[in-house]
């Protein structure tokens, strides 16, 4: 099984008809994704890639039935972008946008609480790969090829080391149930401690995989939700443990401002709640494995 995403999730593309949109709409259609149609102002009525566009996201989902959406709009237009997705009842959003303004996103982020929670979408991003439950969808611009299906959930901030762990388990023949990035801005749509909530309940997911960085305080918060509320195990690898202070280290939310964000201290704080450190990007294939033979 997988988690917010698989084979009958109806998507739509906000930013369809793009360049980058149309590349990598095509390369989720060709995995398998169920694409229903997208969405571009102004082009409503016309055809892409062989599906309908829409002015609006309301119209996509009134004329589809979609419940997900991926967005490939450019920054200055992208948080208008994700709110008509929350307002147009779309379930799961993936934003792939980076360089979207922080106070867009503090936008964002107040406009989704209006809704009740169990009724308020879920986002993923910005700046982030996207979602993948392998052999059955992806929303997003990751590898497919490198994934294949299992029992192991993935979550990370950064899509390249989410790429090297999925390799990794891979060549170790380990599948993944679901992998989600949540993107590497320090505000993004969604956390390490919504995901986890959401992996604990799922059946076929054995074991959860975290892969975070300095800055922010999502680790340590997903940190305490695994040692009070979890009974899977939970394995964590912590970038930049011998970054600077003070200076951001290529993702925007990885800076470390204030106690607790930095690496060794996360680390620190995940190991005191149980939670097992994976050392170097280079052993995630080997912690992974010896992990699953404990169980």
């Amino acid at each position: 099984m997988s988690i917010w995403l698989n084979e009958k999730t109806s998507v739509i593309i906000q930013g369809f008809t793009g360049r980058i949109g149309t590349f990598h709409s095509q390369e989720m259609i060709d995995y398998g994704t169920h694409v229903v149609g997208g969405v571009t102002p102004g082009k409503g009525g016309e055809k892409h890639l062989g599906l309908p566009v829409f002015n609006t996201v309301k119209d996509a989902v009134a004329g589809t039935g979609a419940r997900a959406s991926v967005v490939f709009v450019p920054p200055q237009f992208a948080a208008d972008a994700i709110m008509e997705a929350a307002d147009a009842a779309i379930k799961f959003c993936v934003c792939v946008t980076d360089g979207i303004p922080a106070q867009d996103m503090m936008r964002v982020k107040r406009y989704m609480r209006r809704y009740k929670k169990d009724e308020r979408m879920c986002l993923t991003g910005p700046n982030c790969a996207g979602t993948i439950s392998p052999g059955k969808a992806m929303m997003g611009i990751m590898p497919g090829h490198i994934y294949i299906q299992g029992n192991v959930g993935l979550i990370g901030r950064s899509g390249t080391l989410g790429y090297e762990a999925a390799s990794q388990m891979k060549a170790k023949s380990i599948g993944i149930s679901t992998s989600i990035g949540i993107g590497g801005d320090p505000i993004n749509g969604s956390s390490f401690r919504d995901h986890l909530e959401k992996f604990e309940q799922e059946l076929e997911t054995d074991l959860i995989v975290m892969i975070g960085e300095i800055g922010g305080p999502q680790e340590a918060a997903a940190a305490a939700y695994a040692r009070d509320a979890m009974k899977k195990p939970v394995l964590a690898y912590i970038a930049g443990l011998t970054a600077p202070i003070g200076r951001t280290m290529g993702h925007a939310g990885a800076i470390v401002t204030s106690a607790g964000e930095s690496a060794a201290e996360k680390i620190e704080i995940l190991r005191e709640a149980g939670i097992g450190i994976i050392v170097r990007p280079s052993e995630f294939g080997h912690a992974v494995e010896a992990a699953l033979a404990n169980l």
